[in-house]
């Protein structure tokens, strides 16, 4: 057996000497990851460009030392552009300008209510939110982010505001491109897509930032077309125009970026929306993102995601206060970060560092970038969000899941986030009810518990699904010495894909630290599809084969 070490022991924390030069070398590529990403974000939310960057970089040399998730990066995600741009859109009434001095409200009001959801200790409200409602809240964020992004791509200024809408204006845009923008988004698209798939085959060029290549074809394309000057050029008899409207913007002096919140808005009911979507999507997503980094460290160190919110909330604060957007533990970067060979905190902290002295002192390279490059890496990023493997990895879970997942992401494109998730939530619920599962089972779980023999035997009545579970941890939770814990679900008439995946990943949780944790009685159920974390039914099978 391999010697145990504590959580504060250098070689745990792997914050030692030796561990620093990798983490500079990951923190670098992950810079070169995050600054294309980040301005593109920033864009595509109605903020300024900058705005993402002084989110990155408070995100990596602040919050890095407040949180706990050691791999982690943190800055701004695609996951919030919709409520960004929504912000920005509403709160301004048609004046831009104010509309983004009071999203920066919202987002301090919101990162306000983060911490104080860490400091009720609220970190496991990322098992609460069944997975097919996030994954279909994801999608539909993607397929806005590509409604609005492929207009960009070409060159083209839509009409349209709304995703459908959009949507259905892209033959139009593509009738109308602007064949020099087209041709740098479409081969920044291609290069994305390319790398993507050799890097499957091709192991070194996992070790090449994709948005790294993009850069050095785009902006040489750039050049050669003379966007940084205004002018006309005839194309197959039509005369298009370009220049520096098709490049990043960004002020020469970092300073001057600096904008402070409006509050005279900040308790209108339009506000108050956006306050709690940032607060609860910035949440569930960074949650979410910090326990998938857990499963991937290759020390299989846990983080305290309470303090970790609180890590959010905080960076939040700031960044909101000074201009920036909201940030959050982003997924792409930190498993970038942890595959270029990351062992601390300090990767994060470093990738912060570079972008802070790379805006600072080089900020008319970034002028360079073209804006249909950035384009392409936010289309890639909602194709991966809203990709047609997710439906069929969601269909394989159970029938069930892909019905909850197509109506949250349906709803969400038809109405906004809250919305969209809340009506999720609801269908799953009545799903539950319809496959047996009693009305006063659902929020107030009957369990039972037994001790015997160094063992802890908790038995689950009536039903163990997504709105019950949280009291299942929490009771799981005041045994944290016991050696052998045992779920039996023999008396569950339902037990949802939620449970089954969160007691799967607390297996391997207990298994890491040397204990057992055994789930048994479902040999009497019914499993609702071929793979093995699906839903659970016990008695017949439902005519209409629906549970979750």
């Amino acid at each position: 057996m391999q010697p145990q070490h504590s959580p504060s022991s250098p070689r745990t924390e792997s914050e030692g000497r030796s561990a620093w030069k990798s983490d500079i070398v990951s923190g670098f590529l992950v810079f070169l990851i995050a600054l294309p990403l980040c301005l593109g974000i920033s864009l595509a939310s109605g903020f300024p460009p900058v705005a993402g960057i002084l989110t990155a970089v408070i995100g990596g040399v602040v919050s890095s030392f407040l949180g706990s998730a050691r791999l982690t990066i943190k800055g701004p995600a695609a996951g919030l552009i919709v409520i960004a741009l929504g912000a920005v859109t509403d709160l301004g009434g048609g004046d831009a300008q104010l509309g983004y001095r009071r999203a920066l409200a919202t987002i301090v009001v919101a990162a306000v209510l983060q911490i104080l959801f860490a400091a009720l200790r609220t970190g496991t409200l990322g098992d609460f939110f069944p997975s097919s409602v996030v994954h279909g809240m994801l999608a539909a964020i993607g397929v806005t982010i590509c409604s609005k992004q492929i207009h960009v791509l070409l060159g083209v200024t839509p009409t349209a505001k709304e995703p459908i809408h959009l949507l259905a204006e892209i033959p139009h845009s593509l009738g109308k491109l602007n064949p020099e923008i087209a041709l740098i988004g479409v081969i920044s698209l291609l290069l994305l897509f390319g790398h993507a798939m050799l890097s499957k085959r091709i192991a070194v060029l996992k070790r090449v930032p994709a948005p790294l290549l993009v850069l050095l074809v785009a902006v040489p394309l750039g050049v050669v077309f003379d966007l940084d000057h205004e002018h006309t050029f005839t194309f197959s008899s039509e005369v298009f125009s370009v220049g520096p409207k098709f490049l990043v913007n960004l002020p020469s002096n970092l300073l001057t970026a600096i904008t402070f919140p409006d509050f005279s808005a900040v308790f209108t009911s339009a506000s108050i929306k956006y306050i709690v979507m940032f607060a609860l999507v910035g949440s569930i997503e960074s949650l979410l993102t910090a326990k998938a980094m857990d499963m991937l460290d290759p020390e299989k160190r846990r983080s305290n995601l309470d303090k970790d919110l609180f890590a959010t909330g905080a960076g939040n604060l700031l960044a909101g206060l000074i201009g920036g957007l909201p940030m959050i533990s982003e997924v792409v970067r930190s498993s970038a970060n942890i595959g270029y060979g990351a062992k601390s905190r300090l990767s994060n902290f470093f990738h912060g560092l570079f972008l802070l002295l790379f805006v600072a002192f080089a900020p008319m390279l970034i002028h360079r970038i073209p804006l249909a490059a950035l384009a392409a890496m936010l289309v890639f990023t909602g194709v991966r969000l809203a990709s047609p493997s997710e439906f069929v990895k969601t269909f394989r879970i159970g029938a069930e899941q892909l019905i909850i997942f197509t109506f949250t992401l349906g709803v969400t494109l038809a109405t906004d986030l809250l919305v969209g998730v809340a009506s999720g939530i609801v269908l799953k619920v009545v799903v539950h009810l319809l496959n047996g599962a009693p009305l006063a089972g659902l929020f107030r779980p009957e369990i039972e518990e037994h001790k015997a023999e160094g063992q802890v035997v908790l038995r689950v009545r009536h039903a163990a699904v997504f709105t019950n579970f949280l009291k299942l941890k929490k009771q799981l939770a005041r045994h944290a010495q016991a050696q052998h814990v045992e779920v039996d679900l023999t008396d569950a008439k339902l037990v949802d894909h939620t449970v089954m995946e969160r007691l799967h990943e607390l297996e391997g949780e207990f298994s890491r630290e040397g204990r057992h944790l055994h789930i048994r009685g479902l040999d009497q159920h019914r499993s609702l599809s071929a793979h093995p974390l699906s839903a659970r039914k016990k008695g017949p099978k439902s005519t209409l084969g629906l549970s979750s």
